[in-house]
């Protein structure tokens, strides 16, 4: 049987020295859609704050596991079907180091919005009487409160709009200044003995800032409520340990880190998951089912009913290789270079507003705006030269009110730009007034 490929050897360096421009090329020759012309001129790939593209390897071993593996997990005993088995467990083993986690505190979802929904249709559950004396914990009232931050996706938003409305609690938010910086000062006031839930953001989608997590979970602790990481940002660009960072869930998504779509993750504590009532139901999930009950299996399989995502999940556990590979600390330092080197060249620029704290720390997320000239217009023109960027909202409506606009235009990079790419950007968006004539 043929070996299903689960690293690039990509000749990396020393995950211990920062990344040169020769090991970015190199890291970029993985990435064969990267050298796709766009409109006549070369590609350059600067939204992957939205989805990130896939090296040679991702798809390869997603391809390799239907030709070499395919079976349904945990069911057969027959050679393939543990075979499968083993991959599929190997993954989560996998994806769970790379997070600092242990492999039954990795659930497998459809992405990070399933898993955020995860966790508060678990909650609405446990409010509902479901889940006995172990799920208690998670009961919200009407006497209760939920945390959120004006920064959030829509994804960590919405769902506890829901959890409040369905059990009665109120939703409350940090509020951002101005320029888009957390208010950290209104914690003490917001964080009260009715708080039961705080969820917030790691690095913001739009801004590209990174929260300070440690006092968001010092002020949780202090009250005995419960921490949720929406890692969508972070997980793919900078070192990130669970257990460091004491949080109690987190949710992140396969397509941002070089993974396939249609997978994704929650992270959270093997105590917690397994005291949880699950949030979806049927096959896979159950130990013992009668006409009028059932009873669920622990973490994570009470939360993973039907088929799983089995080709995917070893897809991306090769991406997580991928990345330990060149190590994610180089990554990040590389995309801060980046970051500075759009931040500097945008800001000066006439008639161009960056978004976002100045004094914040960064991953290389760039908001901005073209004054006169509308980000779908600034888009289509970047478009036109061969960039593709972001324009829109980016599922943060609260947030862009609070910043006075509508609609920025963002560029996002990852370990396969390069400074060219970034000079590209900015050559290009110091022509979009010109080009329109404002």
């Amino acid at each position: 049987m043929r070996e299903i490929p689960v690293t690039s050897v990509t000749g990396h360096a020393d995950t211990q020295h920062p990344l040169s421009s020769s090991e970015v090329a190199r890291i970029k020759a993985d990435f064969e859609i990267l050298e796709h012309p766009i409109n006549g001129t070369d590609l350059v790939y600067l939204d992957s704050g939205a989805t990130s593209q896939k090296p040679r390897c991702v798809y390869e071993a997603e391809q390799h596991y239907y030709e070499t593996a395919n079976a349904a997990v945990h069911r057969g005993a027959h050679s393939l079907a543990v075979e499968a088995t083993e991959l599929f467990e190997q993954a989560r083993e996998t994806v769970a180091s790379f997070i600092g986690a242990r492999s039954n505190e990795v659930v497998w979802t459809s992405n990070a919005t399933e898993a955020l929904n995860l966790i508060s249709y678990s909650l609405s559950n446990a409010s509902a009487g479901l889940g006995g004396s172990a799920a208690e914990r998670f009961r919200l009232t009407r006497d209760d409160e939920i945390l959120v931050t004006e920064l959030e996706h829509h994804a960590n938003l919405i769902p506890w709009q829901e959890l409040a409305f369905r059990t009665g609690a109120t939703l409350r938010y940090v509020p951002v200044t101005e320029d888009g910086a957390l208010r950290y000062d209104l914690l003490e006031e917001l964080v009260t003995e009715s708080t039961k839930l705080i969820a917030f953001t790691h690095v913001s989608n739009v801004l590209g800032t990174i929260t300070d997590v440690e006092r968001f979970v010092q002020a949780a602790r202090r009250v005995g409520a419960l921490t949720v990481l929406d890692g969508c940002q972070s997980v793919p660009h900078l070192p990130v340990d669970v257990k460091a960072l004491d949080i109690d869930f987190m949710a992140f998504s396969g397509h941002k880190m070089l993974g396939p779509t249609g997978i994704g993750a929650l992270y959270g504590r093997a105590e917690l998951l397994d005291a949880m009532p699950p949030f979806l139901t049927g096959g896979s999930m159950i130990t013992v089912v009668d006409m009028e009950h059932a009873e669920y299996l622990p973490s994570p399989q009470r939360f993973e009913a039907g088929t799983q995502r089995i080709a995917q999940a070893h897809s991306l556990a090769t991406a997580a290789s991928y990345l330990d590979e060149i190590g994610m600390e180089r990554i990040a330092a590389w995309e801060e270079h980046l970051g500075t080197l759009l931040l500097e060249g945008l800001s000066q620029l006439d008639g161009v507003r960056v978004f976002g704290p100045t004094d914040a720390p960064r991953i290389g997320t760039v908001p901005f705006e073209v004054m006169g000239v509308h980000p779908h217009d600034v888009g289509q023109y970047l478009d036109s030269r061969g960039i593709a960027v972001r324009v829109g909202h980016h599922c943060a409506q609260p947030l862009h009110r609070a910043l006075g606009v509508t609609a920025t235009t963002r560029a996002s990079t990852y370990l396969y730009n390069t400074e060219e790419d970034v000079a590209a950007l900015i050559a290009a968006v110091g022509s979009v007034r010109e080009y329109f004539g404002v």
